[in-house]
């Protein structure tokens, strides 16, 4: 390839970066374009931050790349859509139990199991190049990854028990049980003594607070009127006393992560289970948005099945993961769709930064290979979708086969590879962002 030649290959990618990017932000953009400037600094700021941020690019190079593993049913499964290192946390579940597991559903969708592998694998050649690991630990991780993958989806063949399976307090060791002992020590009434006072012997929302703000009486009244359909929603094993439900206060959020810059949110505060003050519980309204599987998946009976984004974003999540957060459900404002969730004081991310070593990651890596095994096999017991009506860990079995080796040596392959690409395309990213070629988010002065 001589040097024009090279040239007009990383200027057609450059421009594919911002086409991409225009597509499917646009609109969002065009409403909020300060927010959208500083996401994408965000985004700028190293490789790995601008692959969370451009899920939508991944999946424009998917649309084009073969995949070998994908059929009829293992190209139409739950996943979770934008599967990286750090979307991994703790949550509690309706049971009553602290689990480690997938912790964000934003771009769920159906799609081919593969998809979520790969966007993991590559988020972990991304990281391993931050901390400088060279390619062949990278590979090592990788692998572990996979393997505890492929042997957690035969498990669940072989003992259909899958319902019974998480990462808690007493199956787990490492950093992940630290996490959820981190997650333990949290309360309720920190998390409201941090986002509420107390005024005329009523707890509300405190106005003080950075990314809060007062609503005008029209807006809350549309987002009273929003939570009150919502509460329709809620399956019926799922819900409390009435009284649970009352408002007691509404505000509105913003300065949220890189993946929901432009999105309306809103912060509910509502009745516990008795009048005592310390039972109050918050509760996230948050515009959903188009997730970026559903750009390449051309299936009009899927499109067709949700109402709305956030009709969408809650259904896949009760696919996605056994015994989901009790207060999960959805609603709209304006004919736009919103997902609603406790806003939880036991989430607990798995920091990163603190794994340097190999020895001390490969644990890790087994854990969360299992936990994606686990989101794709099992849904929770009040999930009532019908696009997908087979098992799938016995469909990703057949798929696999016996070349599970060469399955792994092919996530890995592709792993390695789009790191690369991504760095690259992190580069062209900053220069169209910074030479102004991104149309909607206006000056970058």
């Amino acid at each position: 390839m001589s040097s024009g030649e090279r040239g007009a290959a990383v200027t057609d990618r450059g421009d594919r970066i911002v086409s991409v990017l225009e597509e499917a932000f646009t609109d969002l953009m065009t409403a909020d374009p300060a927010a959208f400037r500083h996401k994408f600094r965000k985004m700028a700021a190293e490789p790995f931050a601008f692959y969370r941020g451009s899920a939508c690019l991944f999946y424009s190079d998917m649309a084009e790349l073969p995949d070998e593993w994908a059929d009829d049913r293992t190209g139409r499964i739950w996943i979770q859509g934008d599967l990286h290192a750090q979307n991994f946390g703790t949550y509690m579940d309706s049971e009553g139990t602290l689990v480690f597991d997938v912790n964000d559903f934003d771009e769920a969708y159906l799609g081919s199991f593969t998809w979520d592998l790969r966007r993991f694998a590559a988020s972990m050649a991304l990281l391993g190049w931050r901390k400088a690991l060279p390619d062949s630990v990278i590979t090592d991780l990788i692998r572990t990854y996979v393997t505890s993958y492929v042997a957690q989806v035969h498990h669940f063949v072989e003992k259909p028990d899958d319902e019974l399976f998480s990462l808690r307090l007493d199956n787990t060791k490492g950093a992940l049980h630290r996490v959820l002992q981190h997650a333990r020590l949290a309360t309720r009434i920190d998390l409201l003594r941090e986002k509420t006072t107390i005024r005329d012997y009523e707890r509300v929302f405190r106005r003080d607070r950075e990314g809060t703000h007062e609503l005008s009486d029209e807006v809350r009244a549309a987002v009273e009127e929003a939570y009150a359909s919502y509460l329709d929603t809620i399956p019926h094993g799922k819900r409390a006393s009435s009284r649970t439900y009352t408002v007691k206060d509404v505000v509105g959020r913003s300065g949220f992560g890189i993946g929901s810059a432009g999105l309306h949110a809103y912060n509910i505060l509502v009745e516990g289970r008795t009048q005592a003050l310390e039972n109050d519980v918050v509760l996230s309204m948050k515009q959903a948005n188009v997730a970026a599987p559903s750009r390449i998946v051309p299936d009009e009976r899927i499109r067709e099945y949700f109402t709305d984004h956030g009709h969408r974003t809650a259904v896949s999540q009760r696919a996605l993961q056994a015994h989901a957060d009790p207060w999960l459900g959805h609603t709209e404002i304006n004919g736009v769709g919103y997902v609603v969730s406790e806003l939880s004081p036991y989430e607990a991310d798995l920091d990163w930064s603190d794994l340097t070593e190999p020895a001390d990651m490969l644990p890790v890596l087994d854990y969360l290979g299992r936990a994606t095994a686990k989101m794709h096999c099992v849904a929770d017991e009040d999930s009532a979708q019908t696009l997908v009506d087979f098992q799938c860990e016995e469909a990703i079995a057949a798929a696999i086969g016996s070349r599970e080796e060469e399955f792994a040596e092919s996530i890995v392959t592709f792993a390695l590879d789009y790191a690369g690409q991504t760095r690259e395309d992190h580069r062209l990213f900053v220069d169209a962002f910074r030479e102004g070629r991104i149309k909607g988010v206006g000056s970058t002065a």
